[in-house]
């Protein structure tokens, strides 16, 4: 076996039924049990076992910020000393403006930055404050940043099976 899982027939119609997001209503797992036929503690137990497979890697909010009023969104940046960088990203990750943050590996001389942070605000003149904030709180663990701000809005998908 080439070392995917296989999924059944409800699998699939589950995957499908929830491949454009969960239903926006209180119960989103009894919406799709009741689109698929099924029990919602089965829908739950199957979408539970396909991520842990990786068949579905996560199920999670994706906040379109600028429908929600914060038109400055910057990937702020940072050339962090190795032995600090975990703790860093974490003290970053953990603040409500930051929506993800993360290690990437860096190309000097060109690339120095290996802490990425997606930081938010109503205008790029609040995500830059905040940056500040950060820059403040990294201290010399920083030994430099920027920030990348967003021109347009790209649609985030996944993988969409044909139906």
């Amino acid at each position: 076996m080439n070392g995917i899982p296989a999924i059944d027939h409800m699998d699939r119609q589950i995957v499908l039924a929830t491949q454009e997001g969960l239903p926006l209503t209180a119960r989103p797992y009894h919406a799709v049990a009741k689109r698929v036929g099924l029990e919602p503690q089965e829908v739950i137990v199957r979408m539970r076992r396909l991520l842990d497979q990786g068949v579905i890697r996560r199920i999670g909010v994706i906040p379109n910020h600028y429908a929600l009023g914060y038109l400055g969104n910057g990937m702020a940046v940072w050339d962090v000393a190795d032995e600090s960088v975990l703790e860093m990203g974490r003290m970053i990750g953990d603040l409500d403006y930051v929506s993800h943050c993360y290690l990437r590996p860096r190309f000097p001389p060109e690339w120095p930055y290996n802490l990425f942070a997606m930081v938010h605000g109503h205008d790029r003149g609040q995500v830059l404050e905040r940056v500040d904030k950060i820059n403040a709180v990294m201290d010399e663990d920083a030994r430099a940043h920027d920030v990348l701000f967003s021109t347009r809005i790209l649609k985030k998908t996944g993988l969409r099976l044909p139906t």
